[in-house]
């Protein structure tokens, strides 16, 4: 049996430990989803070439998004962005492909960008599912698309991937699944029964019956470079991986990102 003095030495840290899961429990939400830190949005309909659109969610929300129509036949790349960004860093993301004349339907999520509702796993979802039914009805079917998601926005985007036919689906520093990457971040924390936001990315992409391009820096400490890998093993042969040798979390932002993407769907098309 303990003795008094170790259980009063235990019991202190027993609580401090029950405290600190407690708190990450009910801060989980607010932490994964950054929707305070993204940055101010930009004046949409000054935009050259985008057109600010509304589109209706199926739980009711007025969302706005950016939408530039495709030159020609080229396909349409329905953007999801990551975390703590909005629709001004997906502007610059994607600025590139713009001259390549793909067409660009940028997401903005809830809760982020001055929209309404508060952002969930489900709520992303059906965010997606929006922007998929407003590009139906002006012309653009699922299958004219092509889906990118970056970090967080890879699992809205694999989510649409898996249950649309969509042309392609591009990851960029892309998750297996989030209690995989929290539980690397908290080892001491059993995050994979506390998390109410799993993204399990690796359970739906052998769904995707589409192309599908991987990107990620082999220096990422964010999200591993391990998740991509296991990410192309889950898909087989319908997936290309591409490692970014030194590069970390930021590959998003690196010049060399869009004319990988953009080879990539220059070989799609044919």
């Amino acid at each position: 049996m303990l003795s008094s003095k170790l259980l009063s030495l235990v019991l202190p840290l027993i609580g401090f430990y029950a405290l600190i899961v407690g708190a990450l429990y009910a801060m989980q939400r607010p932490m994964i989803f950054q929707a305070g830190m993204s940055p101010t949005p930009p004046a949409l309909n000054s935009v050259p070439g985008f057109q600010e659109v509304s589109h209706r969610t199926e739980d009711g929300l007025d969302l706005r998004a950016l939408y530039r129509p495709a030159a020609s036949k080229a396909p349409t790349l329905v953007y999801f962005h990551g975390n703590a960004d909005g629709l001004s860093g997906s502007l610059r993301v994607t600025e590139r492909l713009v001259a390549k004349g793909y067409g660009l339907l940028l997401v903005g999520y809830r809760g982020y960008d001055g929209n309404p509702g508060s952002p969930t796993e489900s709520g992303l979802y059906a965010d997606g599912r929006s922007v998929m039914r407003w590009l139906s009805e002006h012309g653009v079917p699922s299958s004219g698309t092509v889906l990118v998601g970056n970090s967080l926005g890879s699992g809205p985007a694999t989510e649409i991937a898996a249950t649309h036919p969509v042309a392609g689906l591009v990851l960029i520093s892309g998750y297996t699944s989030l209690p995989d990457v929290a539980a690397s971040a908290y080892p001491l924390i059993p995050v994979r029964l506390l998390m109410r936001d799993r993204f399990d990315n690796i359970g739906k992409i052998n769904r995707v019956m589409a192309p599908i391009l991987i990107l990620h820096g082999t220096a990422d400490q964010t999200i591993p470079y391990s998740h991509a890998v296991s990410l192309a093993g889950a898909a087989g042969n319908r997936a290309q991986l591409v490692p970014f040798e030194g590069i970390g979390h930021e590959l998003v932002g690196s010049s060399s990102l869009s004319p990988a993407i953009d080879q990539w769907l220059s070989f799609l098309e044919r």
